[in-house]
């Protein structure tokens, strides 16, 4: 309880002070919202359409019109300057999907895998869709290709399945063929008969004839001392770890995601924070410029804003840089389309409370990993490749049974002629060079090879709820330090600028003074989403959540 009591006092802390971010240019500018938007309006496309338009540049307001600006933008005016931020082509509008509503089927891919574009506008991206991160994990589902891959090869081990359980049934097996001859020895009998007697025997035969023999013949085993019951058991396991793999792999996606979401939601307010800075930047420099004209600034401080300046502008397009190359890792892990793109929907956040102590996390790690049920289930394949391998050195019996049609023409004794038979068989392989004594010892050493490396998955379950478990109390602390830091930011920056504008502060202050918020509000976002990626891999740790319940119900 004291921990969800915290919890929920350091969330609720968190959301007020990101709310509440006033990024000021002056005192009277208010900032942007820093959590009910994590993706502006300027980076966002209409689904339905799927299209984008190209925003103008913003002029950046220059308010000062002395002699030395006049010039300075002259100057700008003849040399090639790098491109404003706001050049970046951007998506213009979005309609972000309702968090209850499934993800729409346009962001599923084409069913052809082998299907690849061949011209470029099949490649260019036309619209971006905001998701929240439990759409985003239903696409996962639907679409991940390790996913897909992981389920045909559960798909193969039930035919595997099915093709050792036919081992139980008897095999029956319908033979038939049609025979012309021409007998030299037939030929020759009759040219002596007819040397001897000097006609051919009324019961010789022609010398050519067609024979018509069809055999339906059935075969079973009845005792092989366990070999059968043996390569079924092992073909039963292989399913079981078949299933476990999908387990495991549902659990490695929902991460994946998890990440993957959290990374865009980082880039979104990495450049909100860099946008800001530029507004914090670009007042400065109007106000040294305006204390320049008045006497009381100096050229230097000029020279320092403008500094400043180009400085967050280089990180504002690092920001959109790393903003594109987030979207494009979340669309490739859940396998949209090749024109779409994607973004965060669901504001910065603390993603939940983990209310288990760390002993209770380990022992529930314990008890739902797959990969610790996969190493006994590889154990159990093991043991019973033993006894299938054995058997062999065992007799086998057998039970068969034929019946057979015959029919052979050009003989007048002949005709259609049925036949049967029946009986038991005993078969013994006394001796094979010692390879199925080589084979069971190669089988024993699979066995105990699982068990080591059963012992050596505990361990690194166990590492990684540790690791998992420390760095969510680290970042949850740091939540709350990082709220208490923005504020005192803010307040820094007003007093530095209130100071600055008065004559009594440098500029040198002031651009401290951004810095420090700067930083300030990026280590609130890192340190709630550091929280929530913690949170993430926790969960991973653990396993088996309602996730992959729900998941389930789609395999």
């Amino acid at each position: 309880m004291t921990r969800l009591r915290d919890w929920m006092v350091i969330s609720l802390t968190a959301a007020i002070a990101l709310n509440c971010v006033e990024v000021q240019a002056t005192p009277k500018a208010l900032g942007k919202d820093l959590t009910k938007q994590t993706v502006s309006d300027d980076d966002r496309a209409v689904p339905e359409q799927l299209t984008v338009e190209p925003l103008q540049p913003e002029p950046v307001p220059a308010e000062s019109a002395g002699p030395d600006s006049e010039s300075r933008q002259a100057q700008a005016s003849q040399e090639p300057s790098e491109p404003d931020v706001s050049d970046f082509l951007q998506p213009s509008e979005a309609t972000p999907i309702d968090p209850d509503e499934p993800a729409p089927a346009y962001l599923d891919p084409h069913p052809n895998f082998l299907r690849f574009p061949t011209r470029s506008e099949e490649v260019e991206i036309v619209g971006t869709q905001p998701i929240s991160l439990n759409q985003a994990l239903e696409l996962a589902v639907r679409n991940n290709l390790e996913l897909q891959q992981s389920r045909l090869n559960l798909e193969r081990s039930l035919a595997s399945l099915r093709a050792t359980q036919a081992d139980l049934f008897p095999s029956v097996n319908l033979s038939s063929n049609l025979t012309w001859s021409d007998s030299a020895n037939a030929r020759l009998s009759i040219r002596r008969q007819e040397d001897t007697l000097g006609e051919r025997s009324p019961v010789q035969s022609d010398a050519t004839s067609t024979t018509w023999n069809t055999e339906l013949r059935a075969n079973y085993t009845l005792f092989d001392f366990g070999g059968r019951s043996a390569r079924i058991a092992a073909a039963e396991a292989q399913v079981r770890n078949a299933e476990l793999d999908i387990e495991r792999q549902l659990e490695q996606v929902r991460l994946q995601v998890s990440e993957a979401y959290y990374e865009i939601q980082n880039a979104d307010m990495s450049v909100q924070i860099s946008r800001s800075a530029v507004e914090n930047a670009q007042q400065s420099l109007d106000d040294a410029e305006a204390l320049e004209e008045a006497g009381v600034g100096t050229r230097f401080d000029v020279l320092r804003a403008e500094v400043q300046l180009a400085n967050d502008k280089q990180a504002l397009s690092e920001a959109l840089a790393n903003q594109r190359v987030a979207r494009r890792r979340l669309a490739r892990v859940l396998n949209v389309p090749q024109s779409v793109d994607l973004a965060a929907a669901d504001p910065v956040d603390l993603a939940g409370v983990w209310e288990l102590d760390l002993e209770e996390t380990i022992i529930l790690a314990f008890r739902n990993r797959a990969e610790l049920q996969q190493q006994l289930v590889d154990r159990d394949i093991a043991q019973e490749q033993q006894r299938e391998v054995r058997s062999q050195g065992l007799p086998q019996f057998s039970v068969f049974g034929s019946a057979n049609l015959i029919d052979t023409s050009g003989d007048e004794v002949g005709g259609l002629t049925e036949g049967y038979s029946a009986g038991v068989q005993m078969q013994w392989s006394l001796f094979d060079g010692g390879a199925r004594a080589a084979q069971v010892r190669q089988l024993e050493l699979e066995e105990e090879t699982a068990e080591v490396r059963f012992a050596d998955a505990r361990n690194q379950v166990r590492v990684e709820v540790e690791e998992s478990y420390y760095q969510l109390d680290s970042q949850l602390e740091n939540v709350d330090r990082a709220t208490v830091a923005l504020e005192l930011a803010e307040e820094s920056l007003e007093l530095a600028r209130l100071r600055f504008q008065a004559g009594v502060g440098t500029q040198t202050d002031v651009i401290a003074a951004q810095n420090d918020l700067t930083e300030a509000q990026g280590n609130l976002v890192s340190a709630i989403l550091g929280y929530n990626r913690s949170l993430a891999q926790l969960q991973r740790a653990v396993s088996n959540y309602p996730f992959t319940d729900e998941i389930q119900e789609q395999f």
